[in-house]
């Protein structure tokens, strides 16, 4: 079978922050990278699934709802993808930013967090999620468009 690009990724050199996962036509995969892989420290998956709530209402609802298509955990557990149409990567940039402020400071009910909206509805975590986006605020914080290129 043919190795899929992600696979292609030096995971060795990674590091926290923005990139440039894939581009298919007018759709851009980004790797939300929010932890060092394979450094022992990884996304909680209460955490996780309550940043990826909170994440996807406020990307849905922002200026750029139109363009969201999907925001949900990688597996490996040390990060995001997000995926978007016909937008622009400096608007991405900014809209993950303005995301992570969201997330950081919420205080409330964790939209979807019902059992009737959510397959499990028990795991989440507020704290942990808040404190998740709180620590891509500073990595975050002068991403350029030029970032969005994985190291070689």
């Amino acid at each position: 079978m043919k190795r899929i690009a992600s696979f292609e990724v030096n995971h060795d050199k990674l590091k926290p922050g923005m990139y440039t996962s894939r581009i298919d036509g007018d759709v851009t995969t980004y790797d939300i990278r929010m932890v060092y892989p394979n450094a022992g420290t990884y996304i909680q998956p209460a955490a996780g699934h309550t940043f990826e709530h909170l994440f996807a209402t406020y990307a849905r609802n922002s200026r750029f709802a139109d363009h969201i298509i999907y925001c949900g955990p990688m597996g490996c557990q040390t990060g995001f993808y997000f995926l978007v149409r016909d937008l622009a990567p400096t608007d991405a940039i900014e809209l993950v930013r303005e995301t992570m402020d969201f997330v950081a400071a919420y205080e409330g009910e964790i939209p979807g967090a019902s059992r009737i909206e959510c397959g499990n509805y028990l795991l989440h975590d507020l704290a942990g999620a808040k404190a998740l986006a709180a620590s891509m605020i500073p990595v975050l914080k002068d991403w350029t468009e030029e970032k969005l290129v994985y190291e070689k």
